[in-house]
């Protein structure tokens, strides 16, 4: 038993030797290949859009100071308002993931990523003047000055997104939602908010049809196609921030269904705007049940976000979970070039899939996979996953002292992308939260394919909580 002991860790040893090799040597491959994507585009934004696009690769602008604590941006001569206070630009919390990401090619140039920051006073008569700094890139900038302005430069779609109706309905004030369960005598309301690169389907067409009789006469289901997915708005000008997740979700869901007290279920991504909404209306939350919580405590001088790039997205090609969200998530302009290939084409693979799969739940799923548009996907990764990383402590601690309902934390034993550590780094957050690992199931598989008995589980949380 010792010898097969040592043998399987021997093997093991130098699987995880090769995998690093490997990694290295695709992976500087990458940042090589996403370094001249960079260029390609923007030769093609231009000639196609008469425009220079900016991206995250772009050097900062400098930002000056005015009067009344007006945030400036200086290029050739030209000053435009990009901010009004220092404040408003902090609370779009952007991820300095978006522009910060080490790389062979910025390692060797130097000038792959460029920040430039300044001080500017701030003139607050209840604070008197006050020296703050602030870190601003470029594109930030111009997708600032675009809202500031109330136009949209660009067109929509954009030359690389889909021209398809569910992908042009950017104008839309709310997001798409799917009710189900009960429409007269609505006792109690549930709110499903799905992960990344997904949309209300993991929830319709998995558990929307397993819910008992008597759930579908009690409980109205709610679920939404978040900012930038599914059948949603896709607005090329948005930074698909914290905030603005939420308020889309109020806008959409509590507000014009006049919900005021409501269960959560949310996946991945979704527990991160679960928690946020939850501190946000924590007198109305009923139950909050959490699937795959991407938490990551970063070690003590370690930065959250960073850290938190570095553990989702390890620049790993094994296992293949995590390649994908490596892509993803380090390669801004090969995540654009995936998106032209995919999702601008998402009517052909919608067909392909339907064709091959002949599997409702299957096919709908791939759906949603499909709809989106890398403006979106880029933003809600690094703002959402990456740039919450710092405040979700904070999330967790107000949950556990604001909120007294009930927690339920659901997590694959053999998720690859989000381990199930990090279900038990929550309950360490709120000891009163009941951890279930759920053995043979992974990321996905946590719901699709038990889809009835997680649908009995659900149940129960929900009855316990009224009861």
């Amino acid at each position: 038993m010792a010898v097969k002991d040592q043998i399987t860790s021997a093997i093991t040893m130098l699987g995880g030797f090769l995998n690093d090799i490997l990694s290295f040597i695709v992976f500087t491959l990458l940042d090589i290949m996403d370094f001249v994507l960079c260029y390609v585009y923007k030769v093609a934004d231009f000639f196609i859009e008469s425009e220079w696009k900016p991206c995250y690769c772009s050097p900062a602008k400098e930002p000056i100071t005015s009067s009344g604590g007006k945030i400036l941006v200086s290029e050739q001569g030209e000053s435009k308002i990009v901010r009004l206070t220092c404040s408003k630009l902090q609370l779009e919390e952007i991820s300095d993931t978006l522009y910060t990401r080490p790389s062979f090619v910025s390692d060797v140039s130097k000038s792959t990523i460029i920040r430039s920051s300044s001080s500017f006073r701030i003139n607050d008569p209840r604070m008197g003047a006050v020296r703050s700094t602030c870190t601003v890139n470029s594109t930030i900038v111009e997708m600032l000055q675009g809202r500031i302005g109330g136009q949209q430069t660009l067109p929509i779609p954009r030359w690389s997104d889909c021209d398809c109706k569910t992908c042009t309905s950017c104008c839309k004030e709310t997001l798409f939602v799917k009710a189900g369960g009960a429409k007269d005598n609505v006792q109690e309301d549930v709110l499903f908010i799905h992960g990344f690169i997904s949309s209300s389907a993991f929830w319709t067409e998995t558990l929307y049809p397993n819910f008992s009789k008597s759930a579908k006469s009690k409980y109205r289901l709610l679920a939404v196609d978040l900012l930038g997915f599914g059948r949603s708005p896709k607005p090329t000008d948005s930074l698909y921030t914290v905030r603005e997740h939420l308020e889309m979700i109020e806008r959409s869901v509590l507000e014009p269904y006049k919900v005021k007290s409501f269960h959560i279920v949310a996946h991945s991504l979704g527990c991160i705007l679960a928690l946020a909404l939850a501190v946000k209306h924590p007198g109305s939350v009923k139950s909050l049940t959490l699937l795959a919580p991407p938490y990551f405590p970063a070690p003590k001088g370690e930065q959250a976000t960073q850290y938190m790039m570095r553990r989702v997205a390890p620049r790993r090609v094994w296992p293949v979970i995590a390649f994908g969200a490596s892509l993803a998530c380090w390669y801004e302009h090969i995540s654009r070039t995936i998106c032209l290939l995919i999702c601008k084409n998402h009517r052909l693979w919608e067909f392909l899939a339907k064709l091959i799969t002949r599997n409702r739940i299957r096919t709908y799923l791939m759906e949603g996979f499909f709809l989106h548009t890398h403006n979106a996907a880029w933003h809600t990764l690094h703002n959402i996953i990456c740039g919450t990383a710092g405040k979700i402590e904070g999330y967790l601690d107000e949950v556990k002292n604001q909120l007294k309902c009930d927690i339920t934390i659901f997590h694959g034993k053999d998720d690859e992308l989000i381990p199930v550590e990090c279900s038990y780094n929550v309950k360490s957050r709120i000891p009163r939260a009941n951890v279930k690992v759920v053995e043979n199931k992974d990321h996905i598989t946590i719901v699709v394919g038990r889809q009835k008995a997680f649908a009995r589980e659900l149940e129960g949380i929900w009855k316990n909580a009224s009861g």
